[in-house]
């Protein structure tokens, strides 16, 4: 059963010319295994990542390339999507198979999915400038909300320590392998109490990042 188009357009706010093409993207493989959203939901993903780090690169302009990934990555992931896809009521018109009657909070991989392919096809319906306009507007709440400061895993380790036991962690080189081109770092680190962990990186501030990340999940911090 098709969904009806003209009340999710007015759910939007947009105008499509090729109604077929919206009706694909909200079609899932379950319902139609050969026209379905999965191609337009590759291509979305990649027009709402061009749209919004072209936007982060914009509003941050002292921002190294780290923190703008970070910052990338609270924006453009499943659990953003689905949630965006949920808030604005597109479970209503996803066309499912029998197999699945109706679409819960849950299912994130459905709605994400959903949200990326109808980014897919307005881009393809109507040009760049045009779904620029609409990822910017439904991505606004969040956009809003990337200034909020992200630390990275060390300083949120050395944060942590200080708090707890007035104490630096400890780093320490275990190793350095390959050429030098591109060699390979081991460093450990450990803070008052704990056992040691170790990582692994091209650099030893990489190293240093990874054996921090690795004790802050070991302690259920993130």
């Amino acid at each position: 059963m098709n969904p009806n188009i003209k009340n999710f357009e007015k759910r939007l706010k947009i105008k499509i010319k090729n109604k077929s093409l919206l009706i694909q993207a909200l079609t899932h493989k379950s319902a139609n295994h050969e026209i379905n959203n999965e191609r337009l939901e590759f291509l979305g993903d990649r027009v709402i990542g061009l749209v919004l780090s072209n936007k982060l690169f914009d509003i941050y302009p002292k921002e190294t390339e780290g923190v703008l990934d970070k910052r990338f990555a609270k924006l453009v992931n499943r659990k953003t999507c689905a949630s965006l896809a949920w808030s604005i009521g597109i479970k209503d018109f996803i066309i499912m198979g029998d197999t699945k009657k109706k679409i819960i909070r849950k299912d994130e991989k459905i709605l994400s999915d959903a949200c990326e392919a109808i980014i897919g096809a307005i881009f393809v319906d109507r040009g760049y400038n045009y779904v620029k306009e609409l990822v910017l507007r439904l991505w606004k709440q969040d956009i809003n909300k990337s200034h909020i400061t992200i630390l990275d895993p060390k300083t949120k380790l050395q944060e942590h320590s200080l708090k707890m036991y007035k104490k630096l962690p400890v780093y320490r080189l275990l190793s350095s392998k390959g050429p030098k081109h591109n060699p390979i770092f081991k460093i450990s680190v450990i803070i008052d109490g704990s056992k040691q962990f170790i990582g692994f990186g091209n650099s030893k501030q990489q190293a240093q990042q990874d054996s921090a990340n690795r004790l802050l999940k070991s302690i259920n911090i993130n």
